[in-house]
């Protein structure tokens, strides 16, 4: 089973979060706590493990 995130809960809607676009591939939404004028997280929508088990 894949590991539950508040990255994932923001994916699935379940945290209410700023997105700003979302596609099938990832998810972009604004920082709760921006360190600058436009802070955006661009996240996948799955759950990559590590760097060495990334998905091609």
């Amino acid at each position: 089973m894949a590991e539950e995130t508040i990255f994932s809960k923001i994916i699935r809607r379940e945290i209410p979060s700023d997105i700003v676009y979302q596609d099938d591939l990832v998810t972009a939404f604004r920082d709760i706590s921006p360190q600058a004028p436009t802070h955006i997280l661009i996240i996948p929508n799955i759950l990559i493990p590590d760097c060495e088990r990334r998905v091609s």
